[in-house]
């Protein structure tokens, strides 16, 4: 009982809050509408101000001659013409900038291509040259295993020759060695027939058959 005595000046607050809240919205919005409402006589003081004017611009226009007319219509015409010279010049103008433009582009990119160019032509020059050393130490060592190889069959071969002729120089001594062992032998046979032929003769012949062989000439002689 005690919590629902409590609870029930509570509800009554917020139910007076809930009917104050649209009052005190209105309240505000009160000076806005005076404002509003102020403004809008001041509005139609100058709607009012401006209605005779208006009213006197229609009466001179109604009361335009023909040669005004004229007139006005020339100075409309004069007017259009000036806009399509100054539209036309704005035109030329604007393509004028646009030829610039497009030349300013086309100047831009020959001046790259060319610089292009140039840097190809430098990157292939640098790179011919950079080949070109490459190739020519590929080819200094080509040569000089070339001249390796050359060298060795020459030594080789200068081996073979002084080899060749030491057997060739070996085998005319053992020749002439032959040939000099031929030749004493033969002088020794010649030297050995005479010696022997005299000692197989000298039996044959005594002092008494000569003695007798003289004696037998010499009375022959007689």
């Amino acid at each position: 009982m005690a919590t629902a005595k409590k609870k029930a000046p509570a509800k009554r607050k917020a139910a007076t809050r809930k009917k104050a809240a649209p009052r005190k919205a209105a309240a505000r919005k009160a000076p806005a509408k005076k404002a509003v409402a102020r403004k809008a006589p001041a509005k139609k003081k100058a709607a009012a101000k401006k209605a005779p004017a208006r009213k006197a611009a229609t009466r001179k226009a109604a009361a335009k001659t023909p040669v005004q007319k004229a007139q006005a219509s020339l100075r409309q015409s004069w007017d259009d013409a000036m806009d399509q010279i100054g539209k036309m010049t704005d035109s030329a103008k604007l393509k004028a900038k646009q030829l610039a433009a497009k030349e300013k582009v086309l100047e831009r990119r020959a001046e790259l291509a060319a610089k292009a160019e140039l840097d190809k032509a430098k990157h292939l020059a640098d790179q011919a040259e950079k080949w070109m050393k490459a190739r020519a130490r590929a080819d200094q060592k080509k040569v000089a295993a070339l001249e390796k190889k050359l060298m060795k069959q020459l030594r080789d071969a200068e081996r073979k020759l002084v080899a060749q002729a030491k057997a060739a120089e070996k085998k005319a001594e053992k020749k002439a060695r032959a040939v000099k062992k031929k030749l004493e032998a033969k002088a020794r046979q010649i030297t050995r027939k005479p010696a022997a032929r005299r000692k197989a003769a000298a039996p044959k012949k005594t002092p008494a058959k000569t003695k007798a062989k003289t004696k037998a000439t010499s009375r022959k002689k007689s």
